[in-house]
């Protein structure tokens, strides 16, 4: 059988940087690889090269058997190569018909057919198992149906190969679920899959062959017959992984944050938290567990003095921050991981070393008389780049250049640095590799070990399950049950997040 696509020796470098090696890879018709690596590996490098947004500095690249110079996504798309970004690429305003038929119209009568888009898409999305109404607007829609949307663009171009880069970073765990079932379908009807995640039991479950980048080379292939969780991670970190938390049972003290009946609106001015009490006290991890979109971000935006309160209090050690600015809160002793990294965490035309001093700037330390102090905040980056493992060429380097899990990296180092009281942790695992998380998880636990409170918010109900002291479960904006990590169990989490009950 000739091989879909068949990468030789492919390398790319970039200043300071060699982020593909000589790899060659293939992918046969039908076939779901899924492709591995820590943050900075160079897994996204290589899919870039292959959709035709890099050019290789030396290899080649086969496709359908004949040698191809990809040179822009267009060129890729006619071929009949699709990706879907991490980061979706909608039109909001625009209906899902409209997203998809975008730049591929088709006319009647020298006019945007919208009927028969509409007809083309349902007939697609009953293929494919995508279900997903044609004539819905885009900003009407959840995470998990925009994110079908982006792949029925993909199908809607006749696409062989479809290239996934996280597509289930910001999923629930049951649309996770229907998607690697959607996957399945894919490759039932010959079309070949590369398939970007750090989510080793996704992998075991949908993939056929496992690709693992370390350090820009390939180092390895297995198939998930042949390994587990943790033989993955091994070969994706070169060591050992702990995968389980590990920690002390919790010496909870004074009440650090309490909330009292508070009331937010979200973007659309519909009440998102509704009338929630809730309070975490130094030395212990609250996680808020519960499906996206049940008023987490809101609730994190209300706290951090992102969002307007419209009714209740917020009371940091006593002291009422209920109307103060993100600075302010800052001020009162707060630590924020913000669930959006690009637009909430960082500036990413600034430097490293700018970005981690975003939230002490004015401090006496870096500021003389409005004067930025560089050699203080040189040195306090090139510390914190150590310790948290941001791996850079430069602390001069742009924050915008690095991989996902090293901006994560940055903003836990910058938050975490000043050992704050109060550690607000929203989705801070999202997006960022095996290692990664292992180092993230110990760092939380640190802070709480070290007396601080931490709420952490997160789509990953097994990071919940597995930080948390208590779990606070959340629903339709209210917290519908707190429950202690002992009797906090899987089954029973999930019912409260559905809006069941107890029993």
């Amino acid at each position: 059988m000739t091989a879909l696509l068949e990468v030789r020796s492919v390398s790319k470098q970039f200043p300071g940087v060699l982020a593909n090696d000589n790899i060659s890879l293939t992918v046969n018709p039908g076939e779901i690889v899924a492709l591995l690596g820590e943050n900075g590996a160079g897994k996204s490098t290589l899919v870039k090269m292959i959709y035709g947004l890099y050019p290789p500095d030396s290899g080649e690249i086969y496709f359908d058997g004949k040698k191809v110079e990809i040179q822009s996504p267009k060129q890729a798309i006619d071929l009949g190569i699709g990706m879907v970004h991490q980061h979706f690429q909608l039109v909001p305003v625009f209906s899902v018909a409209e997203n998809v038929a975008l730049g591929a119209e088709k006319k009647h009568l020298g006019l945007y057919d919208s009927r028969q888009a509409e007809n083309d898409v349902a007939k697609l999305s009953e293929k494919y198992g995508l279900v997903v109404d044609p004539s819905a607007k885009i900003e009407d829609l959840p995470v998990g149906t925009q994110q079908r949307v982006e792949i029925l663009k993909v199908l809607y171009r006749d696409a062989k190969l479809l290239i996934l880069d996280e597509p289930t970073a910001v999923l629930t765990p049951q649309e996770t679920d229907e998607l690697l079932e959607v996957m399945r379908g894919f490759a039932k009807q010959g079309v070949g899959v590369i398939f970007i995640t750090h989510k080793l039991r996704e992998v075991l479950a949908v993939a056929d062959r496992v690709v693992v980048l370390r350090n820009g080379k390939l180092v390895g292939e297995t198939k998930p017959s042949q390994t587990d969780q943790s033989g993955l991670a091994q070969m994706m970190v070169g060591r050992p992984v702990v995968l389980d938390v590990k920690k002390e049972p919790a010496q909870p003290k004074a009440e650090v944050l309490k909330i009292e009946n508070l009331v937010v609106k979200d973007d659309r001015n519909l009440v998102s938290v509704n009338n929630l009490s809730l309070s975490v006290r130094a030395g212990e991890i609250v996680g808020i567990a519960g499906v996206e979109g049940n008023g987490q971000r809101e609730l994190v935006q209300g706290i951090t003095g992102l969002r307007k309160i419209e009714s209740g209090k917020v009371l940091i050690n006593n002291k009422d921050a209920t109307d103060a600015s993100p600075h302010q809160v800052h001020e009162m002793g707060v630590a924020h991981v913000p669930e959006d990294r690009e637009r909430d965490g960082l500036v990413a035309s600034y430097s490293i070393a700018d970005n981690l001093v975003l939230n002490r700037f004015d401090e006496a330390e870096f500021s003389r008389r409005g004067v930025r102090q560089s050699g203080p905040i040189k040195k306090l980056a090139g510390s914190l780049v150590d310790k948290f493992d941001v791996r850079t060429p430069s602390i001069e380097t742009r924050a915008g250049s690095l991989s996902g899990g090293n901006k994560q990296k940055l903003v836990i180092a910058r938050e975490l640095a000043w050992e704050p009281e109060l550690l607000i942790a929203a989705q801070p695992t999202r997006g960022v590799d095996v290692g990664s998380i292992e180092f993230i998880h110990n760092q939380i636990v640190q802070a709480r070990d070290n007396g601080a409170a931490v709420l952490l918010v997160s789509a990953e109900l097994d990071e919940v399950l597995g930080l948390a002291d208590r779990v606070a479960v959340i629903y339709a904006g209210k917290i519908v049950a707190v429950l202690d990590q002992k009797d906090a169990e899987r089954n029973k989490v999930g019912r409260l997040m559905a809006g069941g009950d107890l029993n």
